[in-house]
């Protein structure tokens, strides 16, 4: 069931000049609902520069994200692999890491490195000339082994390596690529700090186009925020003064925040403001019409009352089943915007699905670049361009080692769902999108042959893995 991207084969190769090709932004944050987005139906956050870049290009309505998790979400995006096949197919630092802590002296390894020969969208635009650099979290591997950013195609680095160290925004440290650079007046350990971490993302970000205003360049920013925990700054806390609180109990080790749902809430406006700071500077600089930027998530938003989130008060997952770590559709439907000036239609929108894993063959050809074929991406960039219409006949799929063992299938409008997978084989529930997007009725009873289609996509998508076993499909195969 593999959708073959549109462009042939290509090996990284060495460098060559890009010419004029265009830069590429692509932000990512962690944990954010497309609900949690005015341009999405939120209502009780602020999230203007956002909604503003909706406007000023294509946003689409059911853009998916790799997984419901973390790392292996990144992986996808990286690759153009779905987790049937890709390397990383959950979080977890399994592995022999001691000489990592010992070595570059800390306690947050990372998480299980990818492979050396992995061929990455860094190494693809890096090798076609592009200045490349990511600033916020990686989570596919420390620095010094074979996953390090600097290993796949990074020039620069700046943020965490490992995504335990992203759960505190007032980190004692942050990495530029092979050294820690202390932040003065943070312990790493308590709530509060002087420096907010993506204040720092921010910083370096911007210093990266300006040094590389001439391009082509691409910047990536997986930005922790809105993850817990719920840390923010008091400019973007006084907008919510007076917004409604309620009681929770603790329930992990995040740190808390007195007013929870404030705090929340400016954590997304923070996050707004900084893709304004970027924005204003791109137009600053006269590269909107040589710059395309997309916004985007790597996954649902969290779930329970975690840190003090409340995913039901701000409608996290604009009313959709699932958070993160499931696979219904709240856990993995994510936002996408894109726009290009003079090249995107402003104010444009795109009801057909795509995924994570469609973004290495599109910003591909976005640099002139021909992309592996043993990937899972098809390039949306003549979609975005208005050139083409989208494939309707395409199949989706996703599986995760984590949350009790979780699979799901898209195929068309119907969507497959498994759960419980760690304990045993499971029946697949059956819903259908087009008139239960929510999905409240399981129609499998009524479907067989549709259950026989999705199953036999999935056995045909899932390869397994000896680094994430996931036994009951494993002896499916």
């Amino acid at each position: 069931m593999f959708a073959i991207a549109w462009l042939p084969c290509t090996s990284v190769q060495a460098a060559e000049p890009a010419g004029k090709h265009p830069n590429i932004i692509l932000i990512m944050a962690d944990d954010l609902g497309r609900g949690e987005l005015g341009c999405y139906g939120q209502t009780k956050i602020k999230t203007p520069r956002i909604d503003a870049l909706a406007r000023q290009g294509m946003q689409f309505t059911d853009f998916y994200s790799g997984s419901p998790l973390c790392a292996p979400s990144r992986c996808t995006l990286m690759t153009g692999r779905h987790t049937g096949h890709s390397f990383i197919r959950d979080n977890g630092e399994s592995g022999h890491w001691d000489w990592v802590a010992e070595k570059y002296d800390t306690p947050f390894t990372g998480q299980r490195p990818i492979p050396d020969d992995t061929v990455t969208l860094a190494e693809l635009l890096h090798n076609r000339g592009y200045a490349t650099a990511a600033t916020g979290k990686w989570g596919l591997g420390h620095y010094g082994t074979t996953g390090s950013p600097t290993t796949q195609g990074f020039d620069l680095f700046y943020g965490y390596y490992c995504q335990r160290h992203a759960h505190n925004h007032y980190p004692a440290f942050l990495w530029r690529n092979g050294e820690k650079e202390t932040l003065a007046g943070n312990t790493g350990e308590d709530a509060l700090g002087a420096i907010h971490s993506h204040d720092k993302f921010l910083e370096n970000a911007k210093a990266f186009i300006r040094e590389h205003r001439d391009g082509p360049f691409f910047l990536y920013m997986p930005v922790i925020i809105p993850h817990l925990a719920i840390q923010t700054t008091e400019q973007e806390l006084a907008k919510y003064d007076g917004m409604p609180e309620s009681p929770h109990k603790k329930q992990s080790h995040y740190a808390e925040h007195p007013r929870p749902h404030a705090g929340y809430a400016a954590m997304v406006s923070q996050l707004d403001t900084g893709v304004g700071e970027i924005v204003d500077l791109v137009a600053e600089l006269g590269l909107d019409d040589d710059t395309i930027i997309l916004f985007t998530s790597d996954n649902g938003p969290t779930y329970d009352r975690a840190g003090g989130a409340d995913s039901d008060f701000f409608d996290s997952s604009a009313g959709l089943r699932g958070r993160k770590k499931e696979v219904y559709e709240g856990g993995i439907r994510i936002p996408l915007i894109a726009r290009w000036t003079g090249k995107i239609k402003a104010d444009s929108t795109e009801t057909a699905p795509a995924a994570m894993w469609d973004l290495l063959p599109t910003l591909c050809d976005v640099a002139g670049v021909k992309p592996p074929t043993d990937i899972d991406g098809v390039d949306l960039l003549p979609v975005l361009l208005g050139e083409a219409q989208p494939r309707t006949d395409r199949d989706f799929y996703w599986e995760l080692p984590n949350n009790s063992g979780v699979q799901a299938v898209r195929h068309g409008n119907w969507k497959g769902v498994r759960t419980g997978l760690l304990q045993g084989p499971q029946p697949w529930q059956l819903y259908d999108l087009a008139a239960d997007p929510k999905e409240t009725t399981d129609v499998a009873a009524k479907h067989a042959d549709v259950v026989a289609k999705i199953d036999a996509i999935a056995r045909e998508s899932h390869v397994p893995s000896k680094e994430f076993p996931f036994p009951t499909l494993d002896a499916a195969n």
